[in-house]
This record gives structure tokens, C-alpha cells and sequence, in this order.
């Protein structure tokens, strides 16, 4: 792309309509591109996920996917048209928008060769994989970048770099709790709505009573039906709360912000708590392609667990329950001595 060209773009679109723990890794990509072009960032995602995006500085606005698909085709072609935007990025494929945006006549539009449809509807299709890459989800982002000039992926600590511009609202809290009355709080956020293997719920609950006896203020986070499954579990003791299904998204982005650790498996608010600077501890399996490799969440106080990297199952690509065999004492000292890991 010459030079002349890149001067040329005003308004950018960048369309991932998936979860918030994909959402979160496609952010940095939204910070390069402010960077280096001082444009306009438009953002096209699913109405939950607009908490992290409003969010992030360097997003300019955002576009409900669910709102759009609720329009007759042809105001939904107006709509983008009216936008009179440059480039499009597919970040997460999706066959409506990218017939959309090729009707909508978005001068770039760039996706992955691998999905057909992009093949009929995108003029820029860059050809890399993600399922056996061995570089991070945030990384491979970036390989859309290459028709406005980027010519190598950054490593990931230009990729955390990136991260500083994700700001926690400042919000009242709808919760009863004195967060003086403790040094270091915790949020234990055990479930992940099944999108990762996950660790035994009995194991958070032990880890719970464990930090408590340790002086740390506990949190539990979820959703209401996540709470429902585990709640009479929670240990009644001082210093323990449970709060899922008390926060909205942004309440629960301005939760974690006030904490000091969040322990989770793959799952969007771990990489929330990356993303913040909280010391993020994630527990993963090894296996590809679920690897922390893959997913692990990014920022400065980021701290990833595995049973066993060398796991012959996992190696073999086959289902695996190993993340349950992480001991529960191996993620006290974790947290109880973060400040000297």
C-alpha cells in the first residue's frame, strides 16, 4: 500500500460479533491501528460485548450487530454506506456482514483466505491459519494489518503495550462490601459458560476458605445461572461473598479493577484482569488448540498454570481432563506470594 493511500483512510471498521475473551484480544489490534493512521474506529460486535468496547480509547464508536440484523436488507446496506467508510476488517468471519459490506461498497475489505465466502466478498484475503500457529490469539490479529503496511507480527510485549489504553469505568458498585476491612482482595471466577475446560468447582471452594484463614477478602463472580449451580457451596465465612448475577459488564470491569488477583480458566474476565493490570491467574490445559500459547490472557501481572505442559493426552490433541489435577495449594502460593513471583 503506498503512502498516499494510507492517507486516504478516514474510517475504519472492525467487525468481531463473538465473545468478550476474543473481543478483548482484538483490542490491541484497534490501538495499532490508531497509532499509526489517526482514524476513525468503528467497532461491530454483539450488544453484551459493548462494555469492553466502550472501554477501550482508541475505539471511536460502536455498531450492535443484533440492532443491525433487526433492519431490511437494504437500510442495513444504507446503513454502512451513509458511514462512508475506507476498510473493513473481518476479524471474526461472519457470511452476512461480509456479503453486507461488499454490497455496502467498503473500498478495503479484508479477511482470512481460509472462509469461502471471503474469497467472493473480500478484495484483500490473507492467507495464515490460527489452529496450528504458534503465535498468540492477539498476534494473529495483527496478520490482517499487512495491506495497510505492517510488515511483522509484534512480539507480545509490543502487543501488552497496547493494553494501557483499556480503562475500568468509575462506577458505585451495587455491593455491601468494605473493601478497607481487607489488604488484598480476590474475585474467583470459576465458570467460562463452557467455553474452556474448566477447574472443579470443589477446588475454588477449598481455595476460598484457605485465603480467607489467610486475611483475603474473597469474591465469587458469575452469572446467575453460574451461581445457582455452585452458590450453597460457598463457605459462610467472613470475608467471603458471593456476587454473580449482582453486576452488569461494566460494573463487573469496575469490580475487577478494585481487586488486587482474579483467578479463572479461559474465560473473558481473566483477560479483563490482564488487561487492567491485575495479577491475572489462568489456568489452562496444554492442549492445542486451547493452549495458553493460544490464549493466555496478556498484560503485565499475567500469571498461567498448567498441570503438566508435557501432558502425553494433550499432546495427542485429545480431550483431557489434566487442569483439574492443578493443586489447589499450587494456586494459594500463587496468589499469597504474587508480589515476589
Amino acid at each position: 500500500m503506498s503512502k498516499q493511500t494510507k492517507q486516504e483512510i478516514k474510517k475504519v471498521l472492525i467487525s468481531r460479533t463473538d465473545s468478550i475473551g476474543d473481543v478483548m484480544l482484538t483490542l490491541p489490534m484497534c490501538g495499532w491501528i490508531k497509532e499509526n493512521l489517526q482514524v476513525e474506529i468503528y467497532f461491530l460486535g454483539k450488544s453484551y460485548t459493548k462494555a469492553v468496547i466502550d472501554s477501550y480509547e482508541g475505539i471511536d464508536h460502536f455498531i450492535d450487530w443484533e440492532a443491525i440484523q433487526q433492519l431490511p436488507v437494504t437500510e442495513r446496506i444504507s446503513f454502512f454506506r451513509d458511514l462512508n467508510l475506507d476498510v473493513c476488517f473481518h476479524v471474526f468471519p461472519n457470511k452476512d456482514i461480509a456479503t453486507l459490506m461488499k454490497k455496502a461498497k467498503i473500498p478495503m475489505r479484508i479477511g482470512t483466505s481460509h472462509r469461502s465466502f471471503h474469497l467472493l466478498n473480500c478484495n484483500y484475503k490473507l492467507n495464515f491459519s490460527r489452529k496450528n500457529s504458534n503465535f498468540h490469539e492477539s498476534q494473529l490479529n495483527f496478520e490482517l494489518l499487512r495491506p495497510l503496511g505492517l510488515k511483522e507480527l509484534p512480539t507480545i510485549e509490543e502487543v501488552i503495550q497496547y493494553t494501557n489504553a483499556f480503562k475500568a469505568p468509575k462506577l458505585e458498585l451495587p455491593l455491601a462490601i468494605d473493601f478497607s476491612t481487607k489488604k488484598e482482595w480476590v474475585i474467583l471466577h470459576p465458570k467460562s459458560q463452557g467455553s474452556a475446560v474448566e477447574w472443579p468447582i470443589e477446588n475454588y471452594i477449598d481455595l476460598a476458605q484457605k485465603l480467607s484463614e489467610s486475611d483475603f477478602g474473597v469474591l465469587f463472580t458469575g452469572t446467575e445461572q453460574e451461581g445457582q449451580s455452585f452458590r450453597s457451596a460457598i463457605p459462610a465465612l467472613e470475608g467471603i461473598y458471593d456476587v454473580t448475577g449482582k453486576l452488569t459488564l461494566p460494573q463487573l470491569i469496575a469490580l475487577i479493577d478494585r481487586t488486587d488477583h482474579l483467578l479463572a480458566c479461559s474465560t473473558g474476565p481473566l483477560h479483563i484482569a490482564g488487561f487492567l493490570g491485575v495479577h491475572a491467574v489462568g489456568l489452562f490445559s496444554p492442549r492445542r488448540p486451547i493452549h495458553p500459547g493460544r490464549w493466555a490472557a496478556i498484560g503485565p501481572k499475567v500469571d498461567i498454570l498448567v498441570n503438566d505442559e508435557n501432558c502425553l493426552t494433550c499432546k495427542k490433541g485429545k480431550p483431557c481432563t489434566c487442569i483439574q489435577d492443578i493443586s489447589v495449594e499450587r494456586v494459594r502460593q500463587r496468589i499469597i506470594h504474587a508480589n515476589s513471583i
